[in-house]
């Protein structure tokens, strides 16, 4: 069991389980006309007065509407109830400010309340266009998203409302608007998150039809569940202001094998989303595009979604006229942070060299390059896709695969490797090195971003790769010596130093927009492991909401930089009634050491533990190594 489940006492006449739908019949600037449907549960054969109130509340609980509801003499039954609702100047939700509002609202029978049920809204207009995109509010907005495995790394697949927040803050910071749930039903919780923190979800529900991709998956429990599950899905999310797009399907089975299920399917589908919710448009994500696939071409369906398939993005509006566009899943580079082939930046390296042929290559150590130029067959470097995407005003936006690696797929290894290599951040939640690529693309904060490390072997030629913006140029100095200086190429995000002999000391990279210096990178060589030096994402945490504190260790030098191949075993250890490490881990993706343990191997330096206690408490958390100074740090649980 991964998720909540609740068990629900009820009195006789009650609100319908998920039958409360609100969203917008009318909505200006100055006036919004919020429609609010339910059903009432009628159980007695037969009751006196039923009055419904409901009350509009403000972000900060202020009532700014209500509307009160009279019903006489109901019998047993379900009981279908319509409100409207005007509110004066509304607040829409947005990306930037997800305001959200509140409908409070009361059922009474005979004069006491017998049910009442809190449901948060947000109200905002949006729309796809074939030439335009994504339009929400009335602007232009490139969805500019990820997609998201359920499971989160150490802690496993259940929900942790504390390490799920720290996921979206992440991708957040990275400049994410958009999340894909892939590929099945969120949490209820995780999709407040995104209500609060305004991003645009495509909600999926299914990864298999009819058409079996595995022995045991849900292919056999579809004709008898497809359409309850989906039922169920629609009515119980549908009131979540950052859904946007509803995605049937994930790279269904019936794009080749079954042309009767592929053309009836997406129309099943598509009827139920049209009879229960009608405001969101939905989806297929299709990696198959020729027009023999029912599935692509099927006229039940809003968007066009594409797996991958980056070189067919362009052509699109020739493809498909009058149609509309959206990446359903884009990219599945590979990378593992802080490891570094000595090959050139600008080689392309497919791996496996094709999805069904067993691949014998790679590294080792079964770590990849995170130079940003290995990739699967299917997909391309972080760098294509994202340029093609921002470039065409029709590709309403695309959702990465992956924002973060997940637990399972370690493509294209095989055991002992046991999680992904496509994350833009790794499995422990520190980031990789083209999570500032999308940084500098997605945002407007200043970035200037260097890698690699400048800890190698004398005389090797190292190309330094740069990830900066707001600038026109930067300058490379070695050991206080300008070598040389470079322009940012207008068809790239990117610019590379090439073939810099190394020598020990320092690197300092100055971005600079005409004549004024805008930030400066010095990256040092490390001297040997000294000490272990902490951090918490979070000093404080509420231990009565189960929440977490996640803490850094860095083993780092004398002078505090850290060692890059630094691979020493780490003990935590925590003092504080109460608290304990729930788990650890390094973002290496074949340390088979058991998350729960306390001990971890640090992975090119660095290592997290996750701290949780039962009480409030101060909590002294304490990393040592053999050899290695001691590190400590105080949380404190409130």
């Amino acid at each position: 069991m991964y998720r909540d489940v609740k068990l629900i006492s009820r009195n006789p006449v009650s609100i319908g389980t998920n039958s409360t739908f609100i969203r917008a019949g009318q909505l200006s600037e100055k006036r919004a006309v919020v429609d609010l449907s339910l059903e009432i549960e009628h159980n007695p054969e037969e009751s006196k007065k039923i009055t419904l109130l409901t009350e509009v509340l403000s972000a900060q609980g202020a009532v700014l509407a209500s509307k009160r509801t009279t019903l006489n003499a109901l019998k047993a039954g379900l009981h279908p109830l319509d409100q409207q609702i005007v509110l004066i100047n509304p607040i829409l939700w947005g990306i930037e400010n997800p305001y959200q509002y509140t409908a409070k609202i009361k059922l009474i029978v005979d004069g006491q309340v017998v049910d009442e049920q809190l449901t948060k809204f947000g109200l905002r207009n949006f729309s796809f266009d074939q030439q335009q995109g994504f339009m929400l509010n009335g602007r232009p907005l490139k969805i500019r998203g990820v997609c998201l495995h359920s499971d989160l790394g150490a802690l496993g697949m259940a929900f942790n409302r504390s390490a799920a927040l720290r996921q979206l803050r992440i991708m957040k910071e990275m400049g994410v608007n958009g999340i894909r749930t892939s590929h099945n039903p969120a949490a209820p919780a995780f999709l407040d998150l995104c209500d609060s923190l305004g991003f645009v979800v495509m909600s999926e529900t299914f990864d298999v039809w009819k058409g079996r991709k595995n022995p045991y998956d849900y292919h056999l429990y579809w004709d008898e569940w497809y359409k309850r599950d989906f039922v169920d899905h629609i009515k119980r999310d549908r009131n979540h202001p950052s859904l946007f797009i509803w995605c049937l399907g994930n790279e269904a089975q019936e794009q080749w094998h079954s042309k009767a299920d592929g053309a009836a399917i997406p129309i099943a589908l598509a009827a139920i989303v049209d009879s229960l919710d009608g405001t969101r448009p939905t989806t297929i994500a299709n990696n198959e595009l020729s027009k023999a696939n029912p599935v692509l071409m099927s006229s039940a369906v809003d968007l066009i979604g594409y797996n991958y398939n980056h070189k067919k993005w362009a052509s699109f509006p020739q493809d498909h006229p009058e149609k509309k566009f959206i990446v359903t899943e884009s990219t599945s580079a590979l990378e593992s942070r802080g490891t570094y082939d000595l090959v050139p930046y600008d080689s392309s390296r497919m791996w496996p060299e094709r999805w069904d042929i067993p691949f014998s290559g790679g590294n080792k150590d079964r770590n990849i390059s995170a130079y940003d130029n290995v990739f699967t067959p299917w997909g391309s470097n972080h760098q294509t896709s994202l340029r093609l995407m921002e470039k065409y005003d029709h590709i309403a936006g695309m959702y990465v695969w992956t924002g973060f690696d997940y637990l399972g797929e370690p493509t294209p290894y095989t055991w002992p490797a046991r999680s992904s290599y496509f994350g833009i951040v790794d499995l422990a939640g520190f980031p990789k090195d083209v999570y500032y690529l999308y940084q500098s693309v997605w945002t407007e904060k200043p970035v200037l971003h260097v890698l690699p490390h400048w800890n190698w072997k004398q005389g090797d030629r190292v190309d330094i790769v740069v990830y900066f913006n707001q600038a026109d140029r930067v300058e490379l100095y070695l050991n206080g010596k300008r070598i040389r200086e470079q322009s940012k190429d207008p068809d790239r995000y990117d610019l590379v130093f090439k073939a810099v002999e190394f020598k020990p000391g320092e690197i300092e990279v100055i971005s600079f927009q005409g004549g004024k210096k805008l930030l400066s990178k010095t990256i040092r060589t490390a001297a040997k492991a000294h000490r272990i030096q902490l951090f918490a994402e979070n000093v404080t945490f509420n231990s009565a909401k189960k929440e977490l504190s996640f803490v850094h260790a860095y083993i780092v030098d004398e002078f505090g930089t850290i060692v890059p191949y630094a691979d020493d075993k780490i003990e935590f250890e925590v003092e504080g009634d109460g608290a304990k490490i729930l788990a650890t881990d390094n973002g290496n993706t074949t340390d088979l050491t058991s998350f729960q343990s306390a001990s971890r191997n640090a992975f090119h330096g660095k290592a997290l533990a996750i701290v949780t206690s039962k009480n409030k408490v101060k909590i002294q958390v304490r990393a040592k190594s053999e050899g290695l100074i001691s590190g400590d740090i105080q949380l404190e649980a409130n």
